[in-house]
């Protein structure tokens, strides 16, 4: 499988054009949801530029050896979050599509735990391969061949604390 090296310089690029891609669109959102782990630096960053309440759900799906296989989608119990209610117009972050069964997930649970305080939802992560099923709102690199991702923080994947 090919793969594709991302650089902390290329990724804080590309989560800035991002931000500046869902401004473009005008659409008004009040409330972010980050996927923990890969969407955590997205959603942080996008929190910060927009001013608005961030909420994380922790979701599993990737395990073995240097987190390659994807396995059982797990959900966290609950949201994450410092506000006392959930925004009614949510833009829902990660890193990447691959594919689509993830976020495709994490939208069920969130219908299934907000529904009722949920008026509309948009999608946005960097990277969509083009063996995804989902469709995001909002990406910044359409990847026809699929390559594994390398981003910069995946090498405390296969690190111990005691390598540093």
């Amino acid at each position: 499988m090919k793969e594709l090296i991302i650089s902390w310089e290329e990724y804080h690029a590309k989560i800035e054009q991002l931000a500046k891609q869902i401004y473009d669109s005008k659409w008004q959102f009040n409330q972010i949801i980050c996927l923990a782990k890969g969407g955590l630096r997205i959603g942080d960053i996008l929190c910060r530029l927009y001013d608005i309440p961030l909420a994380i759900l922790s979701v599993s799906s990737y395990h073995g050896e240097d987190n390659r296989q994807r396995g059982k989608i797990i959900f966290s119990k609950h949201l994450s979050m410092t506000t006392e209610k959930l925004g009614n117009k949510v833009l829902l972050v990660d890193d990447l599509v691959d594919s689509g069964a993830s976020l495709s997930a994490t939208i069920n649970w969130l219908n299934q735990h907000h529904g009722a305080e949920i008026q509309e939802l948009k999608t946005a992560v960097i990277f969509y391969k083009s063996c995804s099923t989902f469709v995001p709102d909002y990406y910044i690199d359409y990847l026809t061949d699929n390559p594994w991702l390398i981003q910069p923080f995946e090498k405390y994947e296969s690190m111990k604390i005691e390598d540093i």
